[in-house]
């Protein structure tokens, strides 16, 4: 049995009528996750279910980090709802995209714009590929590998073979590091070494490494293996 009021609340401060009252603006994170919840859980009503969420996960950026399946394990979830949510967050972060139908991959700060929103949340090292055109425009990008909190590893011919099947001209590389800091491992170095020396092989350069951290202080977000003359 779920419970779908929102405790004690006076009708007029319940999150949807003060989204109609006042505009979805005035919401907080829990108000908006509230309304999008819908329902609570036996013995927790849905503003409460929703603030303990937000409570464990710190905030809604770090949930939106989560995936289907580890949506779908939380209190009050389930598969429907877990793909409904992640839906919601993947469109929140399309809308933040610049509008550009290819991007050209010129510079490392394009990378880290096009991609640091959705990485740098993320609780586990993600390693993507994008895929170049002749003139460095974006053709598309995928995730190759998943690691841990600290590794993420990815044999040279899984990174490259989205490239040959796309006739893809370039590569560049991306992979974050969850604990912020975008500085390169030695498993990271030697990982482009190989990248390279695959690359020269394949006859398809990479033209770029970034690794992408979280702003701290003055430390730059990312690191690029270009930028640091290492390609």
């Amino acid at each position: 049995m779920i419970s779908s009021c929102f405790g004690d609340l006076p009708r007029t401060e319940r999150p949807r009528e003060r989204l109609f009252t006042h505009g979805a603006s005035v919401l907080t994170d829990a108000e908006l996750l509230a309304l999008f919840l819908r329902t609570g859980k036996v013995g927790l009503d849905v503003m409460s279910l929703a603030k303990s969420l937000l409570v464990e996960w710190g905030s809604l950026r770090r949930l939106a980090g989560c995936s289907v399946e580890e949506l779908s394990s939380l209190p009050g979830m389930g598969p429907a709802k877990a793909a409904e949510l992640k839906a919601a967050f993947e469109m929140g972060r399309r809308m933040a995209l610049p509008e550009e139908e290819r991007p050209r991959i010129d510079r490392a700060g394009v990378i880290h714009r096009l991609l640091a929103r959705e990485m740098e949340i993320l609780p586990y090292e993600s390693l993507r590929v994008l895929l170049l055109d002749t003139r460095h425009g974006l053709l598309e990008h995928r995730e190759v590998s998943r690691g841990s909190l600290n590794e993420s590893i990815a044999h040279p011919r899984e990174i490259f073979r989205p490239a040959i099947a796309k006739g893809a001209y370039a590569i560049a590389v991306v992979h974050n590091h969850p604990s912020g800091d975008p500085l390169p491992s030695e498993a990271d170095r030697r990982l482009t070494r190989r990248l390279i020396e695959a690359g020269t092989l394949l006859q398809i350069p990479m033209v770029d490494h970034v690794i992408i951290g979280s702003v701290r202080g003055e430390q730059s977000p990312y690191f690029s293996f270009r930028e640091a003359g290492l390609i």
